[in-house]
């Protein structure tokens, strides 16, 4: 399905996925809160340009219609979905936005399948395309 909606997606905009999860996250999963969310840190912190957003079950709740209005923000927006202990707080105020797809904590591939199933609502929306009302 993510492949569905990237290809959906992408009559609106490039998008890219840049996978970060890796064996120094693996390990520091099995360690614990502290280690788990500083080792994303480091993961991703060369990413951390242009117009940032951090997915946080703490984060801002948005519905669609305010969901779309981020890519009123410019051309090269990141999203950033971090593992189940979420970021650092140092990381999150490195972003410029901070928002929640729910208040529960989902395992990451659904969380990534709701991004971007929002981003495409969020696009359609933006380009008065009739799927959001669908």
């Amino acid at each position: 399905m993510i492949d569905e909606f990237s290809k959906m997606i992408s009559r609106f905009a490039k998008i890219e996925e840049i996978p970060l999860f890796n064996a120094k996250i693996a390990s520091a999963q099995s360690k614990g809160a502290a280690e788990a969310q500083k080792a994303y840190s480091q993961s991703f912190e060369p990413y951390l340009k242009n117009y940032t957003l951090a997915l946080d079950k703490g984060g801002e709740e948005l519905d669609s219609e305010n969901f779309s209005k981020i890519f009123e923000e410019g051309a090269d927006i990141r999203f950033f979905i971090g593992g189940a202990y979420g970021f650092e707080r140092e990381f999150l105020d490195r972003t410029q936005r901070v928002i929640s797809l729910s208040r529960l904590t989902y395992a990451h591939k659904i969380a990534k399948l709701a991004l971007f199933e929002q981003i495409y609502r969020g696009l359609c929306i933006k380009n008065n395309h009739p799927y959001h009302k669908e």
